[in-house]
């Protein structure tokens, strides 16, 4: 397994006059939807297509009720999701509300068993697919 990158040129958009560098940009090679998820998992496991669907669909449930909850919750060797919130600032501590709670984030931290997995990473330029 590879990972395609493209190379992408990109200007500070924080200091314009500064010279556009080039950066690897990682591409997609596709989407993964939930039925494939669980077709995969239904393979690797006792479990049939419909149960280990049915078993995302309960997780996702699950996750959203304990991050709601102000949990953060840890899946073993993946990682774990936690919830951030966007804020509008005050001045005093007095003025301090819920209602400068703009947006909720979910943040994702890799365990350190799927960062170890992923310094395996192998890349491949897009560009070098096509050369012949």
């Amino acid at each position: 397994m590879s990972l395609l990158y493209n190379k992408i040129e990109r200007g500070n958009p924080s200091d314009t006059a500064a010279p556009k560098k080039w950066y690897p940009v990682l591409k997609s090679t596709g989407l993964v939807k939930e039925k494939e998820v669980a077709k995969q998992l239904a393979d690797e496991t006792t479990l049939n297509p419909k149960e280990a669907e049915f078993s995302i669909a309960q997780l996702f449930k699950v996750m959203v009720a304990d991050l709601l909850d102000g949990k953060t919750v840890q899946l073993g060797d993946l990682g774990s999701f936690r919830l951030t919130a966007h804020c509008e600032s005050v001045n005093t501590e007095e003025e301090v509300t819920a209602a400068q709670i703009k947006n909720l984030n979910v943040r994702f931290t890799a365990s350190e068993a799927l960062k170890e997995a992923l310094r395996k990473a192998h890349f491949v330029a897009v560009e070098s697919l096509t050369k012949k």
